[in-house]
């Protein structure tokens, strides 16, 4: 299976002399296409710093990024943007949805950005798989939390992107809808071929996964594939406990 991300000995330090800090030491991982990834590990461990670097939002400070065969370390900062509007879609935990849009008009949103064509097929079709017929002329405060973070992965999914990357997206919601929402992540990998890396804190979000990387000092201590909320749930106890 081909790597669509693929990270080789990416290190990222903040400050400098006594001061510094080591986010990320000598990561290597490849996230196959098509594939559910979760990131997890205690605070402080390097998810989002892992997170930051994979999807082209930081530079790390040494080693190699590369989405398909693309190398993304030492790309400034007008290519990154460019390819991160045409090539990767996020989700966070804050919907970060514009109030005085439509549901259409934020979902199309990263089009208009970047000045590309909206193809009304396929919009119609990402707005059916993530349940949001017939919400399309809605303005955000009129949905529900978990519609607003279907809107959020619609919009990053019409694009087309090579991978999608979620920060934390079931954070803000209860119990419910995010496995609602962890579900639809899931048919999004299963249904439409799509790829998609999560950082999460919660076992039961990592369940949904086909792999879960654990963090921990900044390196990749574990890797669990086939994962349950149980075994996930042990394994970060055992982390808390070495950290």
């Amino acid at each position: 299976m081909t790597d669509v991300v693929r990270l080789d000995a990416v290190s990222k330090v903040y400050g400098t002399g006594q001061g510094a800090v080591a986010a990320l030491r000598e990561v290597t991982v490849g996230i196959p296409q098509g594939s559910f990834t979760a990131v997890m590990g205690p605070s402080g461990s390097g998810k989002s710093t892992f997170l930051h670097c994979a999807a082209g939002l930081d530079a790390p400070s040494s080693g190699s990024v590369r989405l398909g065969g693309t190398e993304l370390t030492g790309m400034d900062e007008t290519r990154l943007t460019k390819l991160r509007r045409g090539r990767i879609g996020f989700v966070f935990q804050a919907f970060n949805l514009v109030p005085s849009l439509t549901v259409a008009e934020n979902i199309t949103l990263p089009l208009r950005l970047s000045g590309s064509r909206v193809d009304r097929a396929w919009l119609r079709e990402i707005v059916s798989r993530v349940g949001l017929d017939g919400r399309t002329g809605h303005r955000p405060a009129q949905l529900s939390g978990g519609q607003q973070q279907r809107v959020a992965i619609a919009r990053a999914l019409v694009i087309r992107p090579e991978v999608v990357f979620g920060d934390e997206p079931t954070g803000a919601l209860d119990t419910m809808t995010a496995r609602d929402v962890l579900r639809l992540l899931r048919e999004v990998v299963d249904g439409m071929g799509q790829t998609v890396v999560m950082v999460t804190h919660d076992p039961v979000a990592a369940s949904y996964a086909d792999t879960v990387l654990f963090l921990a000092d900044g390196r990749i201590v574990d890797t669990m594939t086939a994962p349950t909320s149980d075994r996930v749930a042990e394994r970060m106890t055992r982390l808390g406990a070495w950290v």
